[in-house]
């Protein structure tokens, strides 16, 4: 069906170019930034990420951003605009991704143009339907960079947070809290649970609460996911397509397998410089 094939180039687009965002959770320009702010890598990410909600508090940004243990943003926020503006980070953040970009060669890239003309139409078009979206919302509210290569970090990040306002969405319609969707995303296999424990700070014991909570609903079998399991995954991945298809249908399917094919080495030369391996 074109529909099916259009959420699949729209899936693929958008995986291509998301490296361009989401080097800036793992590079070590971001944490100098935030540290000269006197913000620790935490606090940092989780200033810099909610700064466009303003000074937001801990427990909206617990909601927006769904799968962090509430006590660790309650660490980080609101303590941390004691330290520094929403202003003061988003410039911190953007000064990052800047010079991060650049030491990945990005700025040099051939089809620098023609990329950012085709991400910033399925930004600009995603703009047109904030309803809903509370993270990205925001972030469309900032003003775009005069800067090409900023433009397209801003750009993705745009895309990044329309596409995981409407994973949250789904997620909360199908009854997966935030740390049942980190049990199921690490029983895929996908991403190593450790780094999922580290990383969103939930205890063991309610880690191992959830994992007989999802056994007992027969999404588990054992540590891994049951075929009920791998089948709402299926689910809920197909749903954020569709959801993330206001932003891409701009681009039509000729668009976005165009956009997916000359996205590919910018994120190859992000790979390589090494600004997505964790510090």
């Amino acid at each position: 069906m074109k529909g099916d094939a259009d959420m699949k180039a729209a899936r693929q687009a958008w995986r291509r170019l998301e490296p361009v965002h989401g080097m800036i959770y793992f590079v070590s320009e971001g944490r100098k930034r935030y540290a000269a702010l006197g913000l620790n890598g935490r606090s940092g990410y989780f200033a810099s990420r909610g700064a466009a909600l303003g000074r937001a508090s801990a427990e909206l940004v617990i909601a927006t951003f769904y799968n962090f243990h509430p006590d660790l943003v309650r660490e980080a926020l609101p303590a941390a605009w004691d330290l520094a503006t929403p202003e003061q980070v988003l410039a911190a953040r953007y000064e990052a991704a800047d010079e991060a970009l650049r030491r990945a060669g990005i700025h040099e890239q051939p089809e620098l143009d023609t990329v950012l003309a085709l991400a910033r139409r399925a930004a600009e078009a995603a703009c047109e339907h904030p309803q809903g979206r509370p993270l990205f919302a925001a972030h469309a509210a900032l003003a775009w960079p005069d800067d090409p290569l900023l433009q397209l970090w801003h750009a993705q990040t745009l895309l990044r947070e329309f596409r995981g306002d409407g994973h949250i969405s789904t997620l909360v319609t199908e009854g997966v809290g935030p740390l049942d969707a980190l049990v199921l995303h690490a029983a895929s296999g996908e991403v190593p649970v450790d780094f999922l424990k580290l990383s969103r700070a939930w205890p063991e014991p309610e880690w191992a609460a959830a994992g007989e909570r999802l056994r007992e609903r027969g999404l588990l079998d054992g540590h891994t996911l049951s075929a009920e399991g791998k089948t709402l995954r299926q689910h809920i991945e197909a749903r954020t397509d569709a959801l993330a298809l206001p932003a891409y249908s701009a681009l039509g399917e000729e668009g976005c397998e165009r956009l997916a094919e000359l996205a590919r080495p910018f994120g190859r030369a992000i790979v390589d410089a090494g600004l997505l391996t964790p510090g």
